[in-house]
């Protein structure tokens, strides 16, 4: 099926999720919403995100995507509900998969989240893991520096983002929780740097990463997989101005095939 997997998220923070879609389903092609007028997402209420996250599929949808992936934390906590009732195509979160992972890595039953305020705020993770297993204890941080710090591009400065992570997790360095998520779009590309705070002794779970695994799962299961059919170009639409997006791409996804149009859409 040449119909493309529709990926949401405010800002440039999804494609972190769109470069493991890609590297583990080559074959499918992506069309990428980013709001980046409206970004971000993670300090806003959650009514506002979840009309910004219905419009934005609603217009995807009217693109002909064949599943919908909402690659934003903030925005899957105020409507993947709502939107997996209303839509008649898959609807995959980036809460419910990081959740799952981090229950099956953890050996005593104890999870810490770093995500943005609004993630933290909306308590979606915790709620995620005690709806599977009521034993756990979760810890959230909300990490507000981390965003910028990957935007910027200054999270390749070892001492920079060494001192942006220990000011946000110094108070969890020692704590009993042996599994990290990462609870936002943007830090994975802090991954190896939370690691390596930690000194390897906390499992730290990529959602993007577990998120891209479910769609393959749930493409494959209702066989809708793109078949192969040569070199694959991802279309990108930002609602707002672009330059900024295409100057982190060249840093995260050189190697990505795209074009990339700017549009407007208001609520």
């Amino acid at each position: 099926m040449d119909r493309p997997i529709g990926v949401m998220d405010s800002g440039v923070g999804g494609m972190t999720v769109v470069r493991e879609i890609t590297r583990q389903l080559p074959n499918e092609r992506i069309l990428y919403f980013g709001d980046i007028s409206r970004c971000p997402y993670g300090e806003k209420d959650l009514e506002t995100v979840r009309a910004y996250t219905i419009q934005v599929a609603e217009y995807l949808v009217a693109k002909d995507i064949k599943m919908l992936v909402i690659a934003c934390n903030t925005a899957t906590a105020a409507a993947l509900e709502i939107l997996r009732e209303r839509l008649e195509i898959p609807v995959i979160g980036v809460i419910g998969p990081g959740a799952r992972s981090a229950i099956q890595h953890s050996r005593n039953g104890k999870v810490l989240v770093l995500a943005t305020s609004g993630t933290v705020k909306s308590n979606a993770y915790p709620d995620a893991i005690m709806r599977l297993n009521q034993n756990f204890e979760v810890t959230s941080q909300a990490c507000p520096a981390f965003v910028p710090l990957v935007e910027e591009l200054r999270y390749k400065d070892d001492i920079v983002t060494g001192i942006v992570i220990h000011q946000a997790l110094k108070a969890h360095m020692h704590s009993d929780a042996d599994t990290v998520i990462l609870g936002c779009t943007h830090y994975p590309l802090l991954k190896e740097s939370i690691r390596r705070y930690f000194e390897g002794r906390k499992a730290v779970i990529d959602s993007g990463y577990e998120t891209a695994r479910e769609v393959s799962s749930m493409l494959n299961y209702q066989k809708i997989l793109r078949p192969p059919a040569g070199e694959v170009t991802h279309t990108i639409l930002i609602n707002g101005d672009s330059s900024r997006f295409k100057y982190i791409l060249r840093d995260w996804l050189p190697e990505l095939k795209y074009d990339m149009k700017e549009i407007e859409l208001k609520v």
